[in-house]
């Protein structure tokens, strides 16, 4: 996140103005219009990037059979390809970076996390989709230290949210068990005094 990138601002707002055709069903098996694959390439060629490898292809074109696990990974793919087609991002010839934000685990984990339409509605899920762009691709918001970025996207992070109320019900839990643990032990020992008196 050394270069500054574009203003976070015009990112979002980009975000809360996807247009209906990217937000449709992404076409799996006879289901479906969106033909992912076809945007991803569109977008890349755009960019200044290479074609799609044959195994990029099979990701944003699964099986049927895959439909209900693929289907918000793709309508995610959809709405980075949309950010994605921003003319900062087409003057600067990013293809490289673009195709590496659409096949990322971050934007695997967003998918997981908040379907399309709520990460069009929802101004944070918009700021985190376009500020893990940025981290992908190497840039930081224009205006921003990279402490500054670094630190928002954590706040913002769905992914860190899901890690922290985990690990604090991992905690709650263990919690538990300990109280119950000096409960019986408590109790054991009010029994052997009793049996002994």
């Amino acid at each position: 996140m050394a270069e500054e990138g574009p203003l976070l601002e015009s990112l979002t707002r980009r975000l809360a103005e996807t247009p209906p055709d990217f937000l449709a069903e992404p076409r799996l098996g006879a289901a479906g219009v969106v033909h992912v694959d076809a945007v991803a390439a569109d977008l890349l060629r755009a960019l200044g990037g290479g074609p799609l490898a044959a195994a990029e292809v099979a990701q944003l074109r699964p099986p049927a059979r895959e439909a209900r696990t693929q289907r918000r990974r793709l309508r995610v793919v959809l709405l980075a390809c949309w950010l994605l087609h921003d003319p900062w991002f087409a003057a600067r010839s990013m293809g490289d970076g673009a195709r590496a934000f659409l096949f990322s685990p971050e934007l695997q984990a967003l998918a997981e996390a908040a379907d399309a339409p709520r990460i069009v509605a929802d101004p944070d899920r918009r700021e985190e989709l376009a500020r893990l762009c940025l981290k992908v691709l190497g840039l930081r918001p224009a205006g921003e230290s990279e402490a500054q970025a670094q630190d928002r996207l954590t706040t913002i992070s769905t992914a860190e949210r899901q890690r922290v109320i985990a690990a604090a019900r991992a905690a709650e839990e263990r919690a538990r068990q300990i109280r119950e643990a000096m409960a019986r032990q408590a109790a054991e020992e009010a029994a052997d005094k009793w049996s002994r008196e």
